[in-house]
């Protein structure tokens, strides 16, 4: 145990430090297993109060990150293939940051989609369930979730920290840093855990108050 609260000291030694090979060193500990889980827990929770406090931040934030990332990425391969094959020149990142984009894109989608219960959905088999069964099965979801996003949460970000720790650019760049990029996993799996405790609080509600606990999902439905 004390060895754990070492290395936690260790972590945040290294962050104040600035020192991003310190932090690769340290990440690298047991002790950034409870970091993550302390970081998707309340990272989660306060992420879903701003999420009640502004609905419209709730309803267009992973939206319009999703919206903006295609049409960077559709706008990027465009552009350049017409440039390629008409004017025989080409941008060198032109090929390295649509799979950035895609990446941002993918897993802010994936949280906005938590929401909407297109994952883990099963509707066809749960809802045969006794409403008792149903939110058994409702609340393992969101274990599950918040379970893969504490794994998520702590292995990205030590992928993030060694990018940082090894200044790797990103190719066809001068000083565009890699890690700016991938800093996004883990703060998407963050928002996908505050997804998965506003359904949780929902599925509670809906249990206490006799509502149906089990509704048909549909991809891109509100």
């Amino acid at each position: 145990m004390g060895s754990i609260f070492g290395d936690v000291a260790a972590v945040f030694t290294a962050i104040l430090a600035g020192d991003s090979w310190g932090m690769k060193e340290a990440f690298g500990g047991p002790g950034i297993w409870l970091i993550g889980l302390i970081t998707v827990l309340l990272g989660a929770g306060l992420i879903a109060k701003v999420y009640e406090l502004s609905p419209f931040i709730e309803k267009h934030l992973e939206r319009a990150l999703m919206v903006w990332s295609y049409l960077l990425i559709a706008g990027i391969i465009f552009v350049e293939v017409v440039r390629r094959f008409v004017f025989n020149e080409q941008v060198p990142w032109s090929t390295t940051l649509p799979p950035y984009l895609f990446l941002i894109m993918t897993w802010f989608g994936c949280a906005y989609n938590v929401r909407l219960r297109t994952h883990l959905a099963f509707s066809e088999f749960r809802t045969n369930l006794p409403r008792v069964g149903q939110m058994l099965c409702l609340s393992l979801d969101a274990v599950l979730w918040i379970g893969i996003c504490w794994v998520v949460v702590v292995t990205s970000t030590q992928v993030v920290v060694n990018s940082a720790a090894n200044f790797q650019i990103m190719l066809g760049t001068d000083d565009v840093m890699q890690w700016w990029f991938l800093l996004s996993v883990p703060i998407s799996f963050v928002m996908l855990a505050a997804r998965a405790y506003q359904n949780l609080s929902e599925d509670i509600a809906n249990f206490r108050s006799g509502e149906d606990l089990i509704s048909t999902a549909v991809i891109g439905g509100e």
